[in-house]
Parts: structure tokens; sequence; C-alpha cells
């Protein structure tokens, strides 16, 4: 039985959504600044902002996270002024990433200096995709909800997907550059190998359950992908266009595999693969499209994802 007094507040999207599939939407009094999905959170209270300007250059950003990094302060502040009043009975975040969302350490800061409520503090560290199954299911059993049924249908998409390239070998399999980062250049990891093997591709510079790596822009020439896939952190598919440019107008450009046969495409990744949630199997599915369009159609395209404009 659900308790009716719960009050959830989600510093993490993908913590958002997984309250949401679970159907404890209306539990959530308050939610990040970056929280937008699904969209009848919007109405809650805003209880985090971030200490840099999310608009600016990549560079410039990449500089100004690793300066506040250093300072050993948080990308991200909590109103702790919001939080008295919401007085939450659990507060959602992440210890996988001081970069993606509010760290540990700065909620469990803000909590002792709550004189109205004493949340439970619930942190989640996905590296792979059984991880984000694993929290669907803590969450669930958190708050007394059977979260079985949710996750099998989740497996299930996947596994359907994953079936139908079980037929291809390994040289219809396109070996897969995805860009996580422009300026420096990251290349996206943790569960983002998983899900290129699952949709039929090989991985490229990543390892699933590793961190992000960054990459020489020669390596990359170098080893000439068949495919490229930008899904820069936090970034929707106009932002993601603009950032592609970075490399696009290098000389080297023009002359890679990917380039040439028009396989290099942008993602909304802000809201499916850089979220740790249920719609990481949305990704699978847009990755799916992307490397196998003759088996394929989702009906992702335009939204999801694109091919890269001139």
């Amino acid at each position: 039985m659900i308790d009716k007094d719960i009050r959830i507040v989600s510093l993490i999207p993908s913590a958002t959504e997984i309250v949401a599939t679970l159907g404890l939407c209306d539990a959530i009094v308050g939610r990040s600044h970056e929280c937008d999905y699904p969209p009848e959170i919007a109405n809650r209270p805003i209880c985090t902002q971030a200490r840099l300007d999310c608009e600016q250059p990549s560079n410039i950003i990449n500089d100004e996270v690793n300066k506040i990094l250093q300072s050993a302060l948080s990308i991200y502040k909590i109103k702790v002024d919001v939080l008295e009043k919401l007085q939450p009975t659990h507060i959602l975040t992440q210890d996988q990433c001081d970069v993606c969302a509010v760290s540990l350490p700065e909620v469990q800061k803000a909590v002792t200096e709550l004189t109205h409520s004493s949340p439970q503090i619930i942190s989640l560290q996905p590296n792979t995709l059984r991880d984000v199954w694993g929290d669907i299911e803590r969450v669930g059993q958190t708050f007394g909800v059977d979260s079985v049924k949710i996750i099998e249908n989740l497996e299930a998409r996947v596994k359907i997907c994953n079936r139908k390239i079980q037929g291809l070998s390994v040289t219809e399999m396109p070996k897969v550059a995805c860009i996580e980062w422009t300026d420096p250049l990251i290349t996206a990891a943790n569960w983002i190998p998983e899900l290129i093997n699952l949709a039929g591709g090989q991985t490229l510079f990543s390892v699933t359950g590793k961190p992000s790596a960054h990459l020489n822009w020669e390596t990359l020439v170098a080893t000439n992908p068949d495919v490229i896939i930008f899904m820069p952190c936090g970034f929707d598919l106009q932002r993601t266009q603009q950032e592609a440019k970075l490399l696009t107008q290098r000389p080297e450009w023009e002359k890679l595999h990917a380039v040439k046969a028009g396989r290099v495409f942008i993602t909304d990744g802000n809201s499916y693969f850089n979220r740790p949630g249920p719609r990481l199997v949305d990704s699978v599915e847009i990755l799916a499209e992307i490397l196998h369009p003759e088996i394929f159609e989702y009906g992702y395209q335009g939204t999801g994802w694109q091919t890269l404009q001139n």
C-alpha cells in the first residue's frame, strides 16, 4: 500500500522519470531546474540552480565546470529555503556524476540545515542498463510499488530490438563513435556502449560501465568510424546541431568515412541518452533506427534524432 503522506523531491531528471513511471507523479512536490519530463511536473517548485551559464560555448562551460569542481563546490546549488517549505519525506539524488546533477555531499549538507523535516536521501549510481533496472526496483521498494512488470516491459522492448539484429554479420554492424562533448572532444560511455551493441553497432573508444573519456581529434580521424552520433550532455537537437559545427569546420572532416556516407547524426541527448532512466529503452530504439533503417522504423526521426545538416 502506497503511503499517501510521502512527499518526494527529485533532484535529477532520471529519478523524476523513474518516480513517474512507478505511478508516483502526484507525490513529487519539488524538482531540479533540469527536470522537465513528464510534462505534469512542470508546475512543481524548483529546488536547484546552476552555478554557471549553460548557454555559453562548450569550451567555456568545460572550463567553468573544472574551476567549480577544483574549488570543492558542486556545480549546482540547492535552494534550502524551498526545501524547508516543501518538507519532503524523501529526496532523490545521484552519486554517479558531479557534472550531471547536485552532488550527494551537497544534498546531505542541505538536509542537515532543515528544521521542519528529516527526509530520507535515496542516491542513485547507475553505470549500466542493469543498474538502471536496479534503481527502478529500489525506488519502487522504497515507496511500496511493485516494479516487476514495469522492468519486464522495458526489458522486453530491448530484447525485441536486439532480436531483430541477431542475423547480422559483424561486417554489417557499423563501427560507431558517440560524441558526448565537442570542445574538448569527449566520447560517451557508461551505458552508451551497451546501447550501441544492443542496437546492432560496434562501439569505438568507450567501454560499458566506465566513465566518459577524452578523445584526440587525430585518433578519431585515424580510426575513421562508419557512423558518428552526437549526443552532448544536456543539449537538445537544436543545440546539438550548433555544437557539431565545431567539428565539421575542421579540414579533415570531409575525408571521414561517416561523412562521405552521410552517416553523421545528431540526437536529443538531454531527453534520452544522458538520462539513466526508463527512456534509455527509447534510446536503444533510436540507435536501432539510425544504425539499421532497413530493419527499424520506430518514428523517432525529427524529435529524437536527425541527420546532421550541413
